[in-house]
């Protein structure tokens, strides 16, 4: 997923997605014991620093919550730091100091209903917006990675401000069907894998690190969008209503 690719704040990889099913209807596909957050309604423009859904294993039950989209380290000194930290590349989760612990003990499940894609066409065209979701419209689970973060001097427990908790979503290499719109995707975790992931005791890391793989070629049905999305203000169906392909010749071979 890339941001806009004009200005803003989005970083520039995996940047917006849609959240639109009913958190009532995610629990009961995600088959979790509770429930921790209120219904955020549907978005079609998540973007990051909003709370998003995650799905995460603590203290022997699975939930789902809203965290803040954009990972900050227990160590941090300032929040500013999650927004530069939106998304973890799967090759490298071990070596980066700021995921290293938290794919260690702390994954997630990030549900969306799709995610969003640009495109580089002819050189000095805009970049056009896909819409990519599951081609059997079921939710897909990204892998994530979630932290908890207070800021010193505050007025919560022991003079800390207020407790924030956080995810990113990973990245991988793009498969047949995104490939050619962009080289990275989300790193889409099919069911059977989801218990192994969210288990916090499962330090089998070469194992872990085999489930962050590009998603098969079918399950995904991309569809060419308006340009809506580029501005997050903008929000509703109409920015996955799908428009005509690209000709051939208006893509950049590069």
């Amino acid at each position: 997923m890339e941001g806009p690719p004009t200005g803003g704040t989005v970083a520039p990889v995996c940047g917006r997605y849609t959240s639109i099913t009913p958190i009532a209807e995610l629990a009961r596909f995600f088959a979790v014991d509770r429930v921790v957050a209120n219904d955020l309604g549907p978005r079609y423009n998540v973007a990051p620093t909003e709370d998003v859904y995650a799905v995460a294993v603590a203290g022997g039950e699975t939930t789902i919550g809203a965290l803040r989209w954009g990972l900050v380290p227990g160590w941090a000194d300032s929040l500013a730091v999650g927004s530069r930290l939106i998304n973890a590349r799967a090759e490298t989760l071990l070596d980066r100091v700021a995921f290293r612990r938290a794919f260690a003990r702390r994954r997630c499940l990030v549900p969306a209903d799709g995610f969003y894609e640009w495109q580089v066409l002819a050189a000095g065209a805009p970049k056009q917006p896909w819409y990519v979701a599951a081609g059997d419209g079921k939710p897909l689970a990204f892998a994530g990675l979630w932290e908890s973060w207070r800021a010193e001097g505050g007025t919560g427990d022991g003079g800390r401000g207020e407790r924030i908790v956080s995810c990113t979503i990973i990245t991988t290499a793009a498969n047949e069907t995104v490939a050619p719109i962009h080289a990275r995707m989300p790193a889409i975790l099919p069911a059977p894998a989801w218990a192994r992931w969210l288990d916090p005791d499962n330090d089998d890391f070469e194992l872990l690190q085999r489930l962050l793989v590009p998603a098969p070629e079918a399950s995904l049905a991309p569809r060419l969008v308006r340009p809506l999305v580029n501005t997050v203000a903008n929000d509703g169906p109409a920015l996955v209503e799908p428009l005509p392909p690209v000709p051939a010749d208006e893509v950049c071979a590069g």
